[in-house]
């Protein structure tokens, strides 16, 4: 007589026997499948969580002569001038609306990278020299004369870009440190005292900067720990006490520079990437600009841009750096109308 104990045993195993047969004939190569998409093939694929947002593809506006190279800190003047620097060849230039193109400076001991307009007009650059681990920040007339030096290489810092507030002072972003020693920060530079006031220390690389409309909100992006800060100002030496938070982390080759226009909106250059994220004034992701030929592999350094105060109009910087043979400046449009809380 079969007992219900016995009977268990029979039901377990036979269905053992059928799960273990059913593993043997299983596909192994089926198992470990996935999607090997287009969208995952190209030399940097936008990541997941990113590839929903609404997107525009720039056009190319004027080509850099002289091949392969890195452009930054991409800024306007009142007649619509833009003015960028060529890292690789450790220039200044300035490019006219009808596309002609002049070289204002040529540095020997730093490479220039961002840059901001003061209210006179004046060209304010951060230049660094990485290998020795020291900087500084430069102005110079808009035809590139009478060259000053505003923060001195013996002050320790390696500036790589800064942002005017609306009092004519700025807050720069010094570029040292590892992602896993925060040796850098974001500092502000009195320029009539020529005070430097600590505003976030410990950070790895600290890089882009902005200031919101209002001037109460600073932007800093920090290129080795892929994050973006939003600080929110009690004063421009002090931050609210609970006014300092981590808005996102970015996923990939690292954020550089920023821009930000009128509503607010942030604009960040992913560098190494072929693109530009854009933010809603809290720090959510809602919008990207491709650069084209990034799928393809060019143009991935992406590293700067600005968005014209009198219109939508924004140019964007991307090259190949050392590794190709194209550097340029493309167009879009922004959201927004530019702003810049100093002018």
């Amino acid at each position: 007589m079969t007992t219900k104990r016995d009977f268990v045993k029979t039901i377990t195993a036979t269905i053992a026997s059928l799960l273990l047969a059913g593993v043997a004939q299983a596909d192994p190569v089926a198992q470990l499948s996935y999607d090997y998409d287009p969208a995952i093939r190209t030399p940097v694929p936008i990541p997941q969580s990113e590839r929903h947002l609404q997107a525009a593809t720039a056009e190319l506006w004027f080509s850099v002569p002289g091949g392969g190279r890195t452009l930054e800190g991409a800024c306007l003047d009142k007649a619509g001038n833009l003015f960028f620097t060529d890292t690789t060849e450790q220039r200044v230039l300035k490019l006219t609306p009808d596309k002609k193109l002049t070289v204002l400076a040529k540095f020997k001991d730093f490479k220039p990278a961002g840059m901001a307009i003061d209210k006179s007009g004046r060209l304010f650059v951060a230049a660094m020299d990485l290998p020795h681990q020291k900087g500084v920040v430069l102005s110079m007339n808009p035809d590139g004369s009478d060259i000053k030096t505003e923060l001195a290489a013996s002050a320790g810092y390696v500036p790589d870009d800064l942002v005017f507030d609306k009092a004519g002072n700025f807050y720069f972003a010094d570029f040292r440190g590892l992602s896993s020693v925060g040796s850098g920060g974001v500092y502000y530079f009195d320029r009539a005292s020529k005070k430097v006031t600590t505003i976030l220390p410990n950070m790895a690389k600290a890089n882009g900067i902005a200031l919101s409309p209002d001037g109460k909100t600073l932007w800093v992006t920090e290129y080795a720990r892929n994050k973006l800060h939003r600080v929110e100002l009690q004063d421009a030496t002090h931050i609210m006490p609970v006014g300092s938070t981590t808005a996102y982390y970015f996923t990939g080759p690292a954020p550089d520079s920023m821009r930000i226009d009128a509503d607010g909106n942030l604009y960040v250059a992913m560098h190494r990437q072929g693109r530009f994220l854009v933010f809603d004034p809290v720090g959510l992701p809602i919008g990207q600009i491709l650069i084209p030929g990034r799928d393809q592999g060019q143009y991935m350094r992406s590293t700067s841009m600005v968005v014209d105060p009198q219109s939508k109009d924004c140019w964007l910087l991307a090259g190949d750096g050392d590794e190709g043979t194209r550097a340029a400046i493309f167009r879009s449009k922004a959201l927004a109308h530019g702003f810049n809380l100093n002018r």
